[in-house]
């Protein structure tokens, strides 16, 4: 007897392989950086392992019940807990001596922010689990309010600009430097516009034993104020800007960057995001602040030593050429 078409569909998927990761049919917006990061992640983490995922936007959208977007392990935990559940995971696994690798996720609000306790007592324990960080830049989950990881002068909903002041007053949170001050194995960070980079340093946190982080930048195009289709676009100015740096640190020193053979302008990529559009008016405090941010990417660069004369990896297809002692490999 002929097959059914739900037959048929289901033979068909039988004998596809498994894919084990963040599948389609999740509730993010379009051109949902963090969505697009955590596919990126999982395609390269395989099947074998076990996620631990704060509340914040990848979870609300990924998991509305009954229905759940992950085909792989997965556990929803608090703000605030999951690297120490992470942790648990990982201890548990290790005691029954199986190779399963886990995972945590987090947005910067529950990392630098109000999971910070138990992601540095996760690092200072060595708990082998990698630690994804995908950062959007503000609590977008619950309405846009600014976090510790908020760029100095955008606008949130609790950072308005106005008389008093031009947006966020304080600057972004320098949180990979204080994850290096831990001496881990391993941290860096990367962006969804450079998939090949960002899925790179995924495959090197894997292969090492003990804790490792990776700070994922994700533009939201909600909150960012730009289109969805610009996602791309967005990230790649950030880290050609130099206002987002792609760094890898091990034991605490920088030991790879992706170098910049000519930055572009900070105004670039400021322009193209409506939380930066109070800083193009024609007054001396927007001008003031434009040239602080372009100050903040010029220290990045020179600090990281980000200046190549090499071929210029920043191009259209998101090489992942990066820069160890000197040369580039």
């Amino acid at each position: 007897m002929d097959e059914s078409p739900r037959q048929l569909i289901a033979r068909q998927r039988e004998a596809e392989p498994r894919y084990r990761g963040l599948e389609s049919g999740h509730r993010a917006c379009q051109g949902c950086g963090e969505a697009l990061a955590a596919r990126l992640v999982t395609e390269v983490a395989g099947g074998d392992v076990v996620v631990a995922n704060a509340t914040g936007c990848l979870e609300v959208f990924t998991t509305p019940w009954p229905q759940s977007a992950w085909r792989m392990p997965w556990m929803h935990s608090l703000f605030e807990n999951a690297a120490a559940i992470a942790s648990d995971i990982e201890a548990a696994l290790r005691h029954q001596q199986r190779p399963t690798k886990v995972l945590a996720f987090g947005g910067d609000g529950g990392t630098f922010d109000i999971g910070f306790q138990a992601l540095s007592g996760m690092l200072e324990r060595e708990h082998d689990v990698l630690y994804v960080c995908y950062d959007n830049e503000a609590y977008m989950n619950t309405g846009i309010q600014r976090s510790s990881s908020t760029p100095h002068a955008a606008m949130t909903t609790t950072s308005p600009p106005g008389r008093e002041r031009m947006g966020k007053r304080h600057l972004k949170k320098d949180l990979l430097s204080i994850i290096g001050a831990h001496h881990i194995p391993y941290a860096a960070s990367a962006s969804v516009a450079y998939p090949r980079d960002l899925q790179r340093k995924v495959r090197r946190a894997l292969e090492i034993s003990g804790p490792t982080f990776l700070l994922v930048h994700s533009p939201c195009p909600l909150g960012w104020g730009h289109g969805g289709e610009r996602t791309i676009e967005v990230g790649r100015l950030a880290v050609q800007t130099g206002l987002f740096p792609l760094v890898e640190i091990e034991r605490g020193a920088v030991t790879a960057v992706m170098p910049l053979r000519v930055p572009r302008p900070v105004s670039e990529y400021l322009a193209l995001q409506g939380r930066f559009r109070h800083l193009f008016a024609d007054e001396p405090r927007a001008r003031e602040e434009l040239e602080h941010l372009q100050a903040l990417a010029d220290h990045n660069i020179a600090v990281y030593g980000l200046l190549g004369g090499a071929p210029d990896a920043l191009d259209a297809d998101g090489a992942d050429t990066v820069r160890r002692g000197g040369a580039v490999a």
